[in-house]
């Protein structure tokens, strides 16, 4: 773990075994408890005939409404123009494209014999994100247990809040027993996570919606080591989107269940938390945006460009910063 430290401008390296040395009392830890589904689908084009090539399908996200539509990322998504038909898990599940969006996603209507959701997770395959190199058929399973936080909770995300796979059962306890409150919110990470920023004024990009529910009794503990003096720390990006998303003025958290859009580029002005533990990002990513917005541009990359000259492990099972 790389410890920047933006009132100095520093930077040190630690691991994160030291987490619960470098928080104080009253602090208060957010953690996402959203949980990573098997989004990925993997089917053949029902042809004239009998099956045809195979499909690669995605679910995006579920249409507002629509029970049984999805948002779809398809592959190949020539071989699926509005009317075809594509059957998944032996006809357990069949899906057929109602219409054609932008970007190349289709609107899919599935008809499934049984539950939906559970013929998902009996068929589906955990959505890695493209950089990990991995043969997905021999070994479908085998990212299952470990693309996910032990905190997981509700079934929802796409991808995992993948600062939060540093966390064990013995670091939450011991940051508990030094008297840090844990808080757990959810925001289900969506495809905005995998969005590249390919726009030369990074003001004119736009992140799609993602959902984000903070209880009641998050919100108090968090507001109340806030007025404590105790600092507010997000762990991942995802989370520290959903607080600066339910913050008032003030910074005191509201409660409440809703979409977020919020981009968090440089400029932008933190008002809900004081501390960041993420992992490191892809270029050209919203994701390293947020971090230079919070640590400062020139300070994140020096310190990104002293991680690699140290070579720390990079993206999703990598390394982390604790940013204070």
């Amino acid at each position: 773990m790389l410890v920047v430290e933006r009132a100095t401008g520093s930077w040190r390296d630690s691991s994160f075994a030291e987490l619960p040395l470098l928080l104080s009392p009253r602090d208060v830890l957010v953690v996402n408890n959203t949980r990573v589904f098997p989004a990925r689908l993997i089917g053949r084009r029902l042809v004239r005939g009998g099956p045809g090539a195979q499909v690669e399908v995605l679910l995006v996200r579920r249409m507002a409404g629509e029970e049984d539509e999805w948002e779809v990322l398809a592959k190949p998504g020539r071989a699926l123009r509005q009317g075809a038909v594509v059957e998944f898990g032996g006809g357990r599940l069949r899906g057929t494209v109602v219409a054609l969006l932008d970007e190349g996603r289709r609107r899919m209507r599935f008809d499934a014999v049984g539950h939906f959701d559970q013929i998902v997770d009996d068929i589906g395959n955990t959505p890695l994100p493209p950089y990990i190199k991995r043969d997905r058929t021999e070994a479908p399973r085998l990212d299952e247990p470990e693309y996910q936080t032990v905190y997981a909770k509700y079934r929802g995300a796409i991808a995992a809040p993948t600062a939060g796979l540093h966390f064990t059962a013995r670091v939450l306890n011991e940051l508990r027993a030094g008297g840090v409150g844990v808080v757990e919110i959810t925001h289900h990470v969506g495809y905005a996570t995998f969005q590249p920023v390919r726009v030369e004024r990074v003001e004119e990009h736009r992140l799609e919606a993602e959902s984000y529910e903070i209880s009641a009794e998050a919100a108090s503990v968090i507001n109340t080591g806030r007025q404590a003096g105790g600092r507010i720390i997000a762990v991942g990006t995802t989370t520290a989107r959903a607080l600066e998303s339910a913050a008032g003025p003030t910074g005191l958290i509201r409660a409440e269940r809703r979409m977020t859009d919020l981009f968090i580029y440089p400029g932008h002005r933190f008002r809900a938390i004081d501390a960041l533990v993420t992992n490191f990002h892809l270029p050209r990513s919203s994701l390293l945006m947020l971090v230079a917005a919070f640590a400062g541009r020139d300070l994140a990359l020096s310190a990104y460009r002293h991680a690699v000259a140290a070579l720390y492990r990079f993206y999703s099972y990598g390394d982390c910063m604790l940013i204070i």
